[in-house]
């Protein structure tokens, strides 16, 4: 009777010790297999914020900024530039910028965008997805004997006014996008953050 209450204790003791020792693994087994659902820090850092200091820009020129692997491009329009993009909406697919998701609903204006003369978009040709370039001076170009300045894209000669506005004709689908972004004072702009937000 001794033997069977001594090994009924063993028994149950060895039954809690497994228990809390498989509890325990499975514990530190959950961990890795639950922390694989949450994004890595380099992809949290990719989709973060980024500032951009604009207290340099010069009129008529771009600065480039990287966010979320595309480009950004941020140009300080002149008084002459916007008066160019009026005068351009019977050649435009969409000149009042009303297809979905194509711009924050801050930018759904003549201008694109917070303050007239700063631009900010997206820096890829919604054809492909190649990069156009900024071709600011109003003279006749190969692909466009009328240009007013704007963005060409040597790919597939897709063309965009200076509010990054599709031209007809250009195999593009639609306007260049604009990222949602806030001005932090007159010196910086914040790309990834919409107007409001803190």
């Amino acid at each position: 009777m001794a033997a069977e209450s001594v090994n009924h204790g063993r028994r149950r003791f060895l039954t809690a010790s497994t228990a809390v020792v498989g509890g325990v693994g499975t514990a530190f087994a959950a961990v890795p297999f639950i922390a694989a659902w949450f994004p890595s820090a380099k992809a949290v850092a990719a989709g973060a914020p980024v500032a951009a200091d604009i207290s340099k820009l010069e009129v008529g020129a771009q600065l480039v900024v990287a966010w979320r692997g595309r480009p950004i491009f941020i140009v300080r329009r002149s008084p002459e530039m916007l008066a160019t993009l009026d005068g351009e909406k019977d050649r435009l697919k969409d000149p009042d910028s009303s297809v979905p998701e194509q711009q924050p609903e801050f930018a759904k204006n003549a201008h694109r965008s917070l303050k007239p003369d700063i631009l900010v978009l997206v820096g890829s040709c919604t054809h492909l997805g190649c990069s156009p370039k900024l071709h600011t001076e109003v003279r006749a170009e190969p692909w466009d004997a009328q240009w007013k300045g704007g963005y060409y894209c040597p790919c597939h000669n897709s063309r965009f006014d200076l509010a990054g506005r599709v031209y007809e004709g250009s195999p593009a689908p639609t306007n260049l996008v604009v990222p949602p972004y806030r001005f932090d004072g007159d010196a910086r702009v914040i790309i990834g953050e919409s107007e409001g937000a803190t």
